[in-house]
Parts: C-alpha cells; sequence; structure tokens
C-alpha cells in the first residue's frame, strides 16, 4: 500500500458518506473504500459460510471467500464441522482449487505436506531435513481453524474478530427466520445439497444486498413477468397464480402494507411476507406434508410455519434467506465492480421428494443465470455501476419512508412496504464497521 493510500486510510471518516437519507456515491466505485470494507466489514462482522449438509460425510469439504480470504468448510473424523483456512503451513500455497470434494487428507500440491480435515498438520515431507528444534505439533503449521466459528441449525458462521459478539447476538431478531425455514422440514432439517447456481455481475456487492430486501423496484423491475390479467407466474407447486405486483389499485395497497424492518446495530433487515403466502394450498401432496408436520408442531407454530410472515431477509453483510422461493443467496464480493453470487435451493428433510423437485424447479425459474427475475435485478445492478461514473449527483438516495421510520421497544427500525428503511439500516451498520 502506497503512502498516499495509507495516509487516505487514517484519515477516512465513513460517517462523512452516509447521511440520514442518501450515501456518497463513492461508497460503490471507489477502490480505496472497497479494500477497506474487506478489511474492515469482512474482517469484523459473522459472516455466512455454508450449510453442514454440502459436508454430510468425513473427509468432504467446500471452498468459500471469507471477503478475499480463502477458506474450507470440512467435516472431520469427530463428526464436527470445521472452518479452516485454505492455506498451508508451511509455504502458504492455497491447498484445495475445487469448489468441493473429499480429502484425507488435504495435500498440499507444492512440497506434499499433508493436513486433517480439521486443519491440524497431519504429515511433513522427508522430514529428516528438519532440525530437531522443530516443533511439528505448533498449530501455526497447521491449515489454521478461524478464530470464532458457530453452527446454528446447520448454518454455519464464522467470524475473524475474536472481541466479536456471539453469533446468537450478532444475528438478533433475524435469527428467527432461520427457526422459520427450519421447522417447515418435517425432520427439523434443511438439506442445501442439491447444487448451487453460481454467477457473476458487474457491479458491487451492496447492490444485490440492497435488492434482496427492496419491495420498491418489483412492479418495475419485473413487469416483464405480468400476465395480462396483472399477476406474476406461479411460484409454488398449488398455487393458480403467483403474486399480484402491479404498481396500481389494490395491488398496489397491499405491497405497501407489508411490513419492513432493520437492525441500526447490524444491519439485518427483512421484508414482510407476500400476500400470496396467504393462498391455502389444496394439492394432494402439499396435504400429506402438512400431516407431517401436524406431528411436530403446536396449531399456532404450525400456522406461523405454513405462512411464514417474512419474504426476504438479509444476514449482513453477505447473506439472504428467501421463505416463499425457499433459497439461500450468499454475496462475495471480488472488485470494488464485480461481484459472485451464489444460490442454493432450500430442500426440506422429510418432506415429500415431489415437493423438494418442486423447490428446485422454481428457483431455476427465479433465481437462476437465465431466469425470469434475478436476470432483471443484474442489468440493474450493472446499470447502476455504469451510471455512478456520471457527474449529475454526488449522492445516492435512500429517502422512501424515512418521514415515517418508527423504532420498536428493541431499538430496531420498523416502517412499512416500499420505504427504503432496510437500505438505510445497512448504511448505519456499513459506517459503524468501517470506522477505526
Amino acid at each position: 500500500m502506497n503512502d498516499i493510500l495509507k495516509n487516505r486510510i487514517s484519515t477516512f471518516d465513513p460517517s462523512t458518506l452516509v447521511r440520514s437519507d442518501k450515501v456518497h456515491r463513492s461508497v460503490y466505485c471507489d477502490p480505496a473504500i472497497f479494500d477497506l470494507e474487506m478489511e474492515r466489514i469482512f474482517g469484523r462482522a459473522w459472516l455466512y459460510i455454508g450449510h453442514e449438509s454440502e459436508v454430510e460425510k468425513e473427509g468432504d469439504y467446500v471452498t468459500r471467500l471469507l471477503g478475499r480470504r480463502p477458506v474450507i468448510l470440512s467435516r472431520h473424523s469427530d463428526g464436527k464441522v470445521y472452518v479452516i483456512y485454505n492455506s498451508c503451513g508451511h509455504r502458504g500455497a492455497k491447498i484445495c482449487v475445487e469448489s468441493r470434494g473429499n480429502a484425507r487428507p488435504f495435500r498440499c500440491p507444492y512440497h506434499g505436506w499433508t493436513f486433517k480435515s480439521n486443519g491440524d498438520l497431519d504429515g511433513v515431507s522427508m522430514p529428516r531435513g528438519y532440525d530437531k528444534n522443530i516443533d511439528f505439533k505448533d498449530p501455526a503449521l497447521g491449515m489454521r481453524r478461524l478464530p470464532k466459528v458457530e453452527n446454528y441449525r446447520g448454518f454455519v458462521f464464522a467470524c475473524l474478530d475474536e472481541a466479536a459478539l456471539s453469533l446468537k447476538e450478532w444475528l438478533g431478531p433475524a435469527i428467527h427466520s432461520i427457526d422459520d425455514i427450519v421447522d417447515r422440514s418435517p425432520e427439523g432439517k434443511v438439506l442445501l445439497s442439491a447444487g448451487v447456481h453460481r454467477y457473476i455481475f458487474r457491479g458491487n456487492w451492496k447492490f444485490q444486498l440492497e435488492n434482496t430486501v427492496d419491495m420498491y423496484h418489483v412492479p418495475f423491475s419485473h413487469e416483464s413477468t405480468i400476465s395480462s390479467q396483472g399477476r406474476q407466474f406461479s411460484r409454488r407447486q398449488g398455487d393458480a397464480a403467483g403474486s399480484s405486483i402491479s404498481e396500481k389499485g389494490d395491488a398496489a395497497k397491499r405491497w405497501e402494507q407489508r411490513e419492513s424492518w432493520g437492525s441500526a446495530r447490524n444491519g439485518h433487515s427483512y421484508t414482510g411476507h407476500q400476500p400470496v403466502a396467504d393462498n391455502k394450498r389444496v394439492d394432494e401432496i402439499h396435504k400429506r406434508y402438512v400431516e407431517s408436520l401436524k406431528k411436530k408442531h403446536s396449531s399456532k407454530r404450525l400456522e406461523e410455519v405454513l405462512q411464514p410472515r417474512r419474504h426476504n431477509t438479509a444476514f449482513y453483510p453477505n447473506m439472504s434467506l428467501q421463505a416463499l422461493n425457499q433459497h439461500v443467496r450468499v454475496i462475495c464480493p471480488i472488485s470494488v465492480d464485480r461481484t459472485e453470487v451464489l444460490v442454493w435451493p432450500v430442500l426440506f428433510d422429510g418432506a415429500p421428494k415431489e415437493m423438494n423437485m418442486d423447490i428446485i424447479r422454481g428457483l431455476n425459474v427465479t433465481h437462476s443465470a437465465a431466469s425470469l427475475i434475478q436476470t432483471d435485478d443484474l442489468e440493474n445492478f450493472h446499470r447502476c455501476q455504469l451510471g455512478m461514473k456520471a457527474e449529475n449527483s454526488e449522492w445516492v438516495w435512500f429517502a422512501r419512508g424515512v418521514g415515517t421510520d418508527q423504532i420498536n421497544n428493541q431499538g430496531h427500525f420498523i416502517n412499512t412496504g416500499t420505504a427504503e428503511l432496510p437500505q438505510r439500516a445497512q448504511f448505519i451498520a456499513w459506517a459503524n464497521l468501517m470506522a477505526p
């Protein structure tokens, strides 16, 4: 890092870029700010790494990025799931380059050192060449484990900040979105083992996170998905039609009455359910599924499970969870104007096979790289990035509903429908995490 950049970072004040109703456009297009985000946001926050169902057997692993840091999620011989750095303790080489696999042990291609699936050093090639004083039990010679890793109901998060809050404290009320989707499984377990959609868009990572909890864009960005009757295609087996997402009339009123929520402390946010989620489904497969859930839940909890009140939940800064077309989406920043997105269908262990297959088909239609929904959003992200180069205004506005935000008794922001409250909450967290 050159001296000019060091001096700029040392005097950087993120609060000057975030106001109550807008943010400075440099937060999307300044490479120096992006570098600082990788250090301070992705180095301080709890980040979603993966799901335990992705590494079902001993030796199974998947490779992920924690900001710019390559890591591995792996299943060890003790049955536990570990998150370790994807780097050899000898000369630092990246060991696993495939996105997933099974390795017992991990073997560095450079000098042949091997490592256990929990990161411990397993063996040193040609050890006779080393001095007797070298302690091969030193953890620094292994693929070190991350300082803080927690598994909540199968969802594995990691944090580099040893002084950080516990995962439950960090997630706060957003944790109930995980509970809701896991409790929809007859076996109390979800599966993210059906494959993943993976694509890169030409824009800043924050565009995707903002969009997951943006209800204002839907009738405009996704206008091409509306039928002549003013409704979207059906997203679930058993529904005759999808949501009415018109900007006019009763549909617009219902859309705007949905709840929006944001945490000022850590940037998590969610939007209320789509009205179509209230539809009673009568197909035989769904009936069979409901009967299996009746054995597990009280009547009150069963109603909550079958009619989730949250549509999308954004777990700041790198993951979202959707309840209608249930999926997990992970946001992986590459550079200031390049972002990778990974999307997994969330299947329910113990649910009818036909239902889980319908979940996969539905996600292909809505959030694959050639889908009817996500492609609209990716185009908008790219256009936003291109537009940031114009000089018509220094600021990007998030003023919708700013005068009607309320604070609940837990200190969180609440509003309704198409208010840009979730985005405001995200940038409050952004400024807090970016501070020295």
